[in-house]
């Protein structure tokens, strides 16, 4: 982090900033928006997309921009930027193709349209930050191996559960304790939320229902997971995790103690349920040394070998920054598949499901996501929660049953199932027949 802010002091002391586009403007993508114009030193939000171009623009006067050139193309928007306005442009695209435009944000929280953007970005030579779980979740490996054929990066951000547990982990092992688990704080998951449940709360929040529908049912937990253990190379226990209910994160040693040895063949993510302090992120390390261990119990992270280090916060609205300078700076990701998928979240029925049944997506009132071993999904050829919308159900479901693609008709023409479909042939070898 020092090295980042020092480089990003030497950008803007050689007038030479990080250059950002955003596409997408939503909630989260509102925070980042705030905190990029505050400036950041060394960084410039430069060109912003959203569908909604009123949206995007009242924004942008919320967070005090006075002038915005509002461009119809690739030209017109690096004209804006070349004399230091801030672009709104009408195409996505535009954002893409501009050369003057250094990292691309990903943050509509959208798999489909989300693709589209991230390989857009990616083919035209941009580090590009995923703001989009349900995308990186359902098939950032494949999009990960296009980004290294294209020489960029393609992350994750910081300040989102993975990014904060793999900033740990990799503090964690530098230290010379060997991650094993790990995972997010988490207060309160009920699957049957939805929609309706949730709009109160949502409507307290400035957030939309279904967003608010996946917190609470735990698919967005799923897939922050599943971020989290594609990037570390970790599995998960048994389908859904374990969700340890204990007092404090630091008290989860003594949950984890009979399974240190499959602990040690295969790191595995998790999550703790309605722990102290409540929010942030966990990472448990290994260390048997008896030195080490004296030195650990007096400065009171237990008796070992198993050790808790975690993060008391997440704020990826302020964080996302360190994301976009490890990129382009430094070509590091926060957050990226190391390779294969360890994990997929996969899509379990809320309700009884009949024949002819569209279905609503993720937060929705259809399915809820959990997460399971790649290899297990592979196995049973399980319906990706991050590709549900939209589909029309095949045959009788029955609640809490996981789907399977011969469940469900695909709607047609969506680049996301062929990506998924590219990311199982390319990793699998028995690439699911369907």
């Amino acid at each position: 982090m020092i090295i980042v802010d020092s480089a990003l002091k030497q950008r803007e002391a050689e007038g030479n900033p990080i250059r950002v586009g955003i596409v997408g403007t939503g909630w989260m993508a509102r925070g980042i928006v705030h905190q990029l114009l505050t400036p950041v030193r060394g960084i410039r939000l430069v060109a912003v997309y959203n569908r909604d171009g009123q949206r995007a623009r009242d924004l942008l006067a919320e967070a005090g921009v006075e002038q915005v050139a509002d461009t119809s193309s690739t030209q017109a928007l690096e004209d804006a930027v070349a004399t230091g306005k801030l672009a709104h442009a009408d195409d996505p695209m535009h954002l893409c193709e501009a050369d003057n435009i250094d990292v691309l944000m990903e943050c509509t929280g959208d798999p489909e349209f989300g693709a589209r953007i991230t390989l857009a970005s990616i083919e035209h030579g941009k580090h590009t930050v995923l703001v989009n779980a349900e995308l990186d979740a359902t098939v950032g490996p494949i999009l990960k191996q296009r980004a290294e054929q294209a020489g960029v990066v393609l992350t994750n951000i910081d300040g989102d559960e993975p990014g904060v547990a793999m900033n740990l982990l990799r503090f964690v092992d530098t230290l010379g304790y060997r991650p094993v688990a790990a995972g997010n704080i988490k207060g309160f998951i009920d699957p049957y939320r939805n929609p309706d449940t949730q709009k109160g709360f949502a409507d307290s929040v400035n957030q939309g229902p279904k967003m608010i529908t996946s917190f609470a049912d735990g698919t967005k937990l799923s897939m922050e997971t599943c971020i989290l253990a594609n990037a570390a190379g970790f599995g998960v226990a048994k389908r859904g995790m374990h969700g340890h209910r204990c007092e404090h994160v630091m008290d989860l040693p003594g949950y984890l103690a009979d399974e240190t040895d499959a602990l040690l063949e295969r790191g595995i993510v998790d999550y703790v349920l309605g722990a102290k302090p409540g929010n942030g992120a966990f990472v448990v390390g290994y260390n048997e040394n008896p030195v080490k261990q004296e030195y650990m119990r007096y400065f009171k992270m237990g008796e070992g070998p198993l050790y808790v280090f975690y993060t008391p916060y997440h704020l990826p609205q302020l964080q996302s920054a360190l994301t976009i300078a490890r990129a382009a700076l430094f070509h590091d990701a926060a957050v990226t598949p190391v390779g294969p998928p360890m994990c997929d979240v996969v899509a379990i029925a809320k309700h009884d499901l009949q024949p002819g049944q569209p279905l609503d997506g993720i937060g929705g009132f259809d399915c809820y996501g959990v997460l399971e071993n790649a290899e297990q999904s592979q196995a049973e050829h399980l319906l990706p929660m991050g590709l549900t919308d939209g589909c029309r159900v095949a045959r009788a479901i029955a609640k809490d049953t996981p789907l399977t693609y011969a469940d469900v008709e695909l709607p047609e023409g969506r680049l996301c199932d062929r990506l998924r479909a590219e990311q199982d042939a390319h990793f699998f070898q028995a690439a699911a027949a369907r």
